[in-house]
């Protein structure tokens, strides 16, 4: 069994949260125009679990990947973002054709973890952000100003 890291529980359970928020949100729109039935609540559950299961196993095959050498890395890194896209493309069409999900509940979730990052900065303190490799297109910043 593979033991999540500190930084996967944490993110995971961020996107965790941010799902719940955001899918709570969707019905809730649904219930204020009169258009919500059990196939709102069906299609989000599908979408909403599949883009937080994504998530989990992104962060599961980085954590792994950080064992291995560069071009197994890479291999791996490819054949589970190829993996994940399949689940993410299975389980749309079955909220798509399947008539007992919702098509716009079983489509949206699929983003809520991309909105949730968007708004990562503005709720993590300064000593949780993630820190930005220094690299050819990012400057290092001087020992002097670090202490500032």
């Amino acid at each position: 069994m593979i033991k999540l890291e500190k930084a996967v529980r944490r993110e995971t359970g961020y996107i965790a949260i941010w799902v719940l928020i955001l899918s709570a949100l969707m019905q809730a729109v649904f219930l204020i125009f009169n258009k919500w039935d059990y196939t709102v609540l069906l299609g989000n559950l599908l979408s909403g679990s599949v883009s937080l299961l994504n998530f989990l196993l992104m962060g599961l095959t980085i954590q792994s990947a950080t064992s291995k050498d560069e071009a197994q890395a890479k291999q791996q890194m490819r054949l589970s973002q190829t993996l994940r896209m399949l689940m993410i493309f299975a389980a749309t069409v079955l909220g798509v054709l399947l008539p007992c999900f919702n098509t716009i509940t079983s489509i949206v979730p699929i983003f809520f973890p991309r909105i949730a990052l968007a708004f990562q900065p503005i709720f993590l303190r300064d000593d949780e952000q993630p820190s930005q490799p220094a690299g050819p297109d990012v400057p290092e910043e001087p020992e002097d100003e670090k202490a500032e």
